[in-house]
């Protein structure tokens, strides 16, 4: 019996097969490619926009977007209000400051005014290291003390180097003008989005007289409401001139979360 005719069938079957298989292996990548598209896309949009009053406001986040799911059932949220008869006094290490000053660029992000910061300054906090990178300001206060707000508070943002976050939070009574803001608050930002810059500014200067704090772990106070950011409230509040307050609440006359519930959380106070 010839085999030709077998071998040819074959052939004609093998290359049948090759053509099959790459075809699949075609859709099966393009279908791959176009997923991967469509993620990309989803990954660049913007979240939705958030504000502290009306459908927008903080008792709406959590539905805007899954991103801020933690705002609704986060159990150590932040701001608090602190019971100062409940905070308990603990052998915590003083907070080492280390800041200097920089250039810093300012920006009117919509929900408040925040300064960042370049690199130099840090806080040296249980050992751990953390570089400052920016701070901002929210009135009135969003942390209460026995359950009085302060008329603004100024928020200092740090980073370790695993990316874990603590925050040293100044309250502001109304008094003296402080001086390490005049020139900032002098040049705000006038519009969301509206940028400055400032030649030379010292973290320092905003730091108040007394070095007492209260200590918690709470979580961002704005979208995505991230947990697990130690906080340190500083006791003893700064002043701020009436005009420089003004100044502010020109822009944002209220820019405040309200306080969450503290759960299991204890409040601890420097000896």
């Amino acid at each position: 019996m010839d085999a030709s005719p077998a071998r040819a069938q074959a052939c004609q079957w093998f290359h049948h097969a090759i053509h099959y298989r790459e075809a699949t292996m075609n859709k099966i990548l393009s279908a791959v490619a176009t997923m991967i598209v469509a993620l990309g896309a989803h990954a660049q949009e913007p979240h939705p926009p958030w504000s502290y009053e009306g459908a927008s406001g903080p008792a709406h986040w959590a539905e805007l977007d899954m991103a801020y799911k933690q705002c609704k059932f986060g159990k150590h949220q932040s701001p608090i209000n602190i019971d100062t008869s409940k905070a308990v006094k603990a052998a915590l290490k003083p907070t080492a400051f280390a800041y200097k000053s920089s250039k810093a660029k300012v920006v009117n992000n919509g929900h408040s005014v925040q300064v960042n910061l370049a690199p130099g300054s840090a806080v040296t906090i249980d050992g751990v290291n953390y570089a400052l990178v920016q701070f901002h300001f929210h009135a009135p206060s969003e942390e209460q003390i026995d359950g009085k707000p302060y008329p603004m508070v100024a928020h200092l943002v740090h980073k370790d180097a695993q990316g874990d976050l603590a925050v040293v939070a100044v309250l502001f009574k109304e008094g003296k003008e402080k001086a390490a803001l005049k020139p900032l608050f002098a040049n705000l930002p006038q519009k969301a989005g509206e940028t400055g810059k400032l030649a030379s500014f010292d973290p320092a200067g905003l730091l108040p007289s007394g070095s007492g704090f209260y200590q918690f772990t709470g979580s961002l106070t704005t979208p995505p409401c991230s947990e697990d950011v130690l906080w340190r409230v500083m006791k003893t509040p700064a002043e701020v001139s009436p005009a420089q307050l003004a100044a502010f609440r020109k822009l944002y006359k209220m820019n405040a979360r309200p306080v969450q519930p503290l759960g299991d959380r204890v409040v601890q106070q420097s000896q």
